[in-house]
């Protein structure tokens, strides 16, 4: 499968275009002042662009410099850019924790009854109407407003008294904007395994940031009563979960061995890189990836029309040794022949990795939280 030169792309999702002269407008359109003052809110003036983050359509960094290009002091940015700085941190965290980015970090989540999938998150009937509305809505657009992802973390494994980790994977599933590192450590965070304490919410606050005014709820009463609550009837039902994808059929690329080949993946869309060289292109769906980490067909697709802004890419369902395997009679060293994006998900690859477009490249390693983190990277700007 391969998009051709000019080819028009095409997008079957209405709510996030998958053309990249589109993204770079809507990168324009970002003002820093309304996202701060709004961003809590359902219908607040946020950017819109987790999905091309995540996917590395477009880089933290570029988000921040063109957002500091358009005449905004860092103050007035802060926010925004302290943000993008939290997807930072949390990718360092995966990067030092690697698989462990599965394991509670901090402490033991407590009070957990199973581990097990709600059947209410699931099937979008857990009696909170804004709550089931926005699930349906992640079903159809892969994307939640980041107050409702907090919500149904809270929901979960607060309230419902799952661990984090199946509920996780089933929001990760219907991400458009899917990112393990950002995902498993802000459910971690708001369960109480990454953080000093859990996270609750209310009807009145949610109420309050979705503009709505449901009331007798279970969650209709005080933090107080909620937090010493037992399982409300609606959250008590279970599901085993069980996700999976199914990645297209595909041919070997076709390679040209006296060239090297650029390894694109879920997390590496990026047009602009090493645009301008001579090389195989080639976008690799790895089984044993999906197998670990699935992605719902929307997903799926959505990453396959992003892909269309590189042109003259190949995509190959299988593993990254069978690229490898075709340079089997090629003069060119083993080093040189492969050559991806550093990133905690493909460590396995061969070959060249190149490093990622840091916003604060100098700040690395583990930090316990994101503040610590976050002042550090404050210092390095000084």
């Amino acid at each position: 499968m391969t998009a051709k030169p000019g080819e028009q792309i095409i997008t079957t999702h209405n709510y996030f275009t998958t053309d990249y002269k589109l993204i770079v407008e809507k990168l324009q359109a970002i003002n820093p002042v309304n996202y701060a003052n709004t961003r809590n809110f359902i219908n607040g003036d946020i950017t819109y662009l987790a999905p091309y983050i995540s996917r590395g359509v477009i880089s933290v960094k570029q988000v921040m410099d063109v957002i500091l290009k358009k005449g905004y002091s860092f103050l007035e940015a802060e926010k925004l850019i302290q943000e993008l700085a939290w997807r930072e941190y949390y990718q360092r965290v995966w990067q030092e924790k690697k698989l462990s980015i599965w394991d509670d970090l901090k402490q033991t989540q407590s009070d957990v009854v199973h581990n097990k999938m709600l059947t209410a998150l699931l099937n979008a009937q857990t009696n909170i109407e804004i709550i089931d509305q926005q699930i349906k809505n992640l079903y159809k657009i892969g994307y939640l407003h980041n107050h409702i992802r907090m919500y149904v973390a809270a929901i979960a494994c607060n309230i419902g008294k799952a661990h984090w980790k199946t509920p996780s994977k089933w929001m990760y599933y219907h991400l458009f904007d899917g990112d393990i590192a950002s995902n498993n450590c802000s459910w971690q965070w708001v369960a109480g395994a990454f953080s000093s304490k859990k996270y609750y919410c209310n009807q009145e606050n949610i109420n309050k940031y979705t503009h709505t005014n449901q009331v007798g709820t279970y969650l209709d009463n005080s933090y107080e009563a909620i937090v010493k609550m037992q399982v409300p009837d609606q959250l008590l039902g279970t599901t085993l979960l069980q996700l999976s994808t199914d990645l297209p059929i595909t041919s070997l690329p076709i390679i040209d061995t006296s060239r090297p080949t650029l390894i694109y993946n879920s997390y590496n869309l990026d047009p602009t890189w090493r645009a301008k060289e001579n090389v195989n292109r080639v976008l690799i769906l790895e089984p044993s990836h999906f197998s670990a980490y699935p992605v719902s067909e929307n997903v799926l697709n959505f990453i396959l029309e992003l892909c269309k802004n590189i042109p003259e890419i190949q995509i190959y369902s299988g593993e990254i040794l069978a690229i490898k395997q075709l340079y089997n009679q090629s003069e060119l060293l083993a080093d040189d022949i492969i050559i991806s994006k550093e990133h905690p998900a493909f460590e396995h690859y061969p070959g060249i990795k190149d490093p990622r477009d840091w916003i604060f490249p100098s700040v690395k390693g583990y930090y316990p939280s994101f503040f610590s983190f976050w002042k550090k990277c404050v210092d390095s700007t000084k």
